[in-house]
């Protein structure tokens, strides 16, 4: 039995349980609406920058259960591109509710990130 609970708490642990939600514009106004700190992560499977920032960003949420990861698949999803004002893939925007407090392209230090969600989350 204790095998059991500790196999269900690293499941519940894994960055698989801690994965960034996909895109919704409901859930992000909502999120925005609550006040909650969010960050969009605008991504794309064939952008090297954009897994440099993920392991980051992954991080970030799973440390901070407060924190709302949107992530926006830069080839599929150009109406959330046009609706947050995004030109290209390694976008990050941080928001503390409804007001936009951070936005880069292409940085993968995870200090400058850190500070995003730090913006959001005061």
């Amino acid at each position: 039995m204790p095998r059991l609970i500790l196999l269900f708490v690293l499941i519940l642990l894994s960055p698989a349980a801690q994965a960034a939600q996909m895109w919704d514009k409901t859930a992000f106004e909502a999120a925005q609406a609550a006040g909650s700190p969010i960050l969009v992560h605008v991504t794309a499977p064939w952008c090297p920058t954009c897994k440099a920032q993920k392991p980051t960003v992954d991080r970030l949420e799973s440390s901070n259960p407060a924190l709302k990861v949107f992530a926006v698949d830069f080839d599929s999803q150009k109406d959330a591109l046009a609706y947050l004002g995004v030109k290209s893939q390694s976008t990050l925007i941080s928001y503390r509710g409804k007001v936009e407090v951070g936005r880069s392209t292409a940085v993968t230090d995870p200090a400058a990130i850190t500070e995003m969600v730090v913006r959001a989350s005061h």
